[in-house]
């Protein structure tokens, strides 16, 4: 990886890990659900990007891979799989994957 590409990511975690911290402390003000979830919103965009960034040439390799399950994990740890299952489109999916 070329270090402007390092770089670049790494700010994207930075940004990622202060929108997930004023997210958190949105919850905790019992902030308007209008703006947390616009919080949310721009959290999934952002986390999409990286992921985007890292599944793509030339950064892509098992080692990016890593890293996205990493950023999951970290940013989106308590996500229910009823969740997941309970959208068709994605139930089928989770399906083939558990199958």
């Amino acid at each position: 990886m070329k270090k402007v590409e390092v770089l670049k990511l790494m700010d994207l975690v930075e940004d990622i890990k202060k929108l997930d911290e004023l997210i958190v402390a949105s919850r905790q003000k019992k902030t308007s659900d209008f703006v947390l979830n616009q919080y949310e919103a721009k959290k999934v965009k952002m986390v999409g990007s990286i992921i985007h960034e890292l599944a793509n040439p030339p950064i892509q390799s098992i080692e990016s891979y890593l890293l996205i399950k990493k950023i999951l994990n970290k940013y989106y740890p308590n996500m229910p799989e009823e969740e997941l299952i309970s959208n068709s489109d994605i139930g089928k999916i989770v399906a083939v994957i558990e199958g």
